[in-house]
């Protein structure tokens, strides 16, 4: 009977990027697509496309979604909540703003924020396995990019245009030269110990921002 028909849920996905950064903003992303089929090819964890790739996509997201979200949490957000916290509020903010096109939500992650607005479940590793958190990761990694290229335009000596603020050699070398900019996470130890062992080299970055 049509009455006892199955209705495919409207799924958000939600995807941060820039949690390791030692400058610039954590960006979170909600998509919601159409139910059935996702009507864009191509999509995937956005650190397995290249940025070229990213770009490409990212218009096309936001064309076919049902409805998308990105907010910005800017460092002295970060600095007052800390960077746990402040994710889980960027992650609630973007899902707030496509809730009413949402029947539940999928969002990266092992942790959910409180006080949803709908139905969620919290996915490892989802931004390898659901196509709306790939988008979602999509359109938050391009943003920030972004968003660090005209950091790079106001603070060039960091380099923020290479290595999108993310502790790789190049960046603590010029912290250790020209100090902190308004830009950078006070309350994370490299910038908050200029001078001391975390600004040696000993802090990992992310291989495809170095």
């Amino acid at each position: 009977m049509a009455g006892n028909a199955r209705v495919t849920p409207r799924i958000a996905g939600i995807d941060e990027a820039g949690r390791g950064p030692l400058a610039g903003p954590v960006v979170v992303a909600a998509v919601v697509f159409p139910p059935g089929r996702t009507p864009v090819n191509g999509l995937d964890d956005s650190k397995a496309l290249t940025a070229r790739r990213r770009e490409a996509l990212y218009p096309r997201i936001i064309e076919r979604a049902l409805a998308w979200k990105i907010v910005f949490i800017e460092p002295a957000e970060i600095d007052r909540r800390n960077i746990y916290h402040a994710t889980l509020h960027g992650m609630r903010e973007a899902l707030l703003g496509v809730a009413h096109m949402a029947d539940c939500a999928r969002i990266d992650g092992n942790r959910l924020p409180p006080d949803l607005p709908c139905p969620a479940e919290a996915w490892i590793g989802g931004d390898a396995r659901d196509r709306t958190i790939m988008a979602a990761s999509i359109l938050a990694k391009v943003a920030r990019d972004r968003a660090m290229h005209e950091l790079h335009a106001l603070y060039p000596h960091y380099g923020f245009d290479q290595h999108k603020g993310y502790p790789c050699p190049a960046h603590l070398r010029a912290l250790r030269e020209h100090g902190p900019c308004p830009q950078h996470r006070r309350s994370f130890a490299p910038v908050r110990n200029l001078g001391g062992a975390a600004l040696q080299g000993d802090l990992l970055a992310d291989p495809a921002s170095c």
